[in-house]
């Protein structure tokens, strides 16, 4: 699968801009503030119809203007089908499959998958736990994307029972309408462990599917940086026994409500939710390899906190490389968007990132310099100046 045409209206700093793309490596070269992540950044909508760079759309659409759209022609087994997005800040996108609408525009997700390396990628390492759930959600949606309206659902769950936890607590505390609202409440209950339970079903499967990916690809980018091995475990937020993963929805979702009413005077007294999918962190930890002997060895360590900045850099890679092995191994390979990502790198990372990728069947790299681009990425180029896009080679 490769993007072979990318059409943008007011998207970003583009009133208009035609692309033509072609399979293997072509580069974006221009200073800062140029607009060459925009064009990655569009590719990526298309897949997830989210940004990687911002949290709502509104930035996406060009100033003066009251929408953007964003247009591909993609490749897949030498068939050709175009996707739109018409994206309508505040207000419903719209989306298209060869001009036909279709009824919802979540319906676009996982037509084409992208998997973006960013210099704010170290967050995943060191930043909140909301990073990581966001990394996992991603890549859950990319994968089967009707999980996107799971996803949606449970925000929306979670944001009335929220509303209602802090009513509720306030009405305990000498209202007459507790009992009403302490009754709506487990109504919101029943729906919050309902759907926690089913994300939280697909997160722990993910984790097990992602964690030797994860190994084999810290192992390849950090090549020579020691003997640390890298491990993901995911880490819920109410006890779950070992090998959770083979757990279903279901019983998981009756342990979710167990816990939520264990916890239900402490959620009152604090007006928020304190168990779910929305409490859950990802580990990541290096530790002796397998072939380390058991009684020198020192005890695996979480990365956030106690890895060097090459070793979170290494593993910020190895997650992204896993999430793009491990939907390579179920379907089509995905596009891979490295934007900007190099300049982050010292030589000898920047070069084993570029072997591990350059045989994806399309890569799309940014860059402020020619020279940020490592030789095995050499293919074509295009200068990005002024608002114009112009070809190089």
């Amino acid at each position: 699968m490769h993007v072979s045409h990318l059409t943008l209206h007011d998207f970003r700093s583009y009133p208009v801009a035609e692309v033509p793309l072609e399979p293997g490596v072509t580069a974006f070269v221009g200073r800062n503030g140029q607009g060459k992540t925009n064009l990655v950044e569009a590719v990526d909508y298309l897949s997830r119809l989210s940004s990687h760079r911002v949290a709502s759309d509104a930035p996406l659409v060009r100033a003066g203007a009251e929408r953007a759209v964003v247009r591909a022609a993609v490749v897949r087994d030498g068939r050709t089908a175009v996707l739109e997005v018409e994206i309508n800040p505040g207000k419903s996108n719209r989306a298209k499959v060869n001009r036909s609408p279709l009824p919802r525009a979540r319906e676009l997700i996982g037509l084409v998958r992208t998997v973006v390396f960013a210099p704010d990628d170290l967050t995943l390492v060191k930043g909140d736990p909301s990073d990581r759930r966001k990394f996992l959600d991603d890549l859950l949606v990319l994968r089967a994307p009707r999980l996107a309206g799971v996803r949606s659902d449970y925000d929306r769950i979670l944001r009335q029972r929220n509303s209602l936890l802090k009513t509720a607590g306030t009405a305990r505390r000498g209202s007459s309408s507790a009992e009403g609202a302490l009754a709506t409440l487990s109504v919101w209950d029943s729906h919050l462990a309902r759907t926690g339970g089913e994300l939280l079903a697909e997160r722990l499967r993910l984790v097990e599917a992602l964690r030797p990916h994860v190994a084999t690809a810290y192992a390849a980018v950090a090549r020579g940086a020691g003997r640390d091995a890298a491990d993901v475990e995911y880490r819920p937020s109410l006890e779950l026994p070992e090998r959770a993963w083979e757990l279903d929805a279901l019983e998981l979702g009756d342990r979710l409500l167990v816990e939520v009413e264990a916890r239900r005077r402490d959620e009152l007294d604090r007006g928020v939710s304190l168990v779910g999918p929305h409490r859950d962190d990802l580990l990541l930890t290096l530790g002796p390899g397998e072939d380390a002997s058991v009684e020198d060895s020192p005890p695996r360590l979480p990365v956030k906190g106690y890895a060097s900045h090459g070793e979170s850099w290494s593993f910020a890679l190895a997650l992204r490389l896993a999430s793009y092995d491990l939907l390579r191994s179920e379907g089509d390979d995905p596009i891979l968007v490295l934007d900007d990502v190099f300049a982050e790198l010292d030589a000898e990372r920047r070069d084993q990132l570029a072997a591990l990728v350059a045989g994806a069947e399309q890569v799309l790299v940014t860059a402020a310099v020619p020279e940020d681009v490592p030789q095995a990425l050499a293919g074509a180029r295009f200068l990005v100046a002024g608002g114009e896009v112009t070809r190089d080679r």
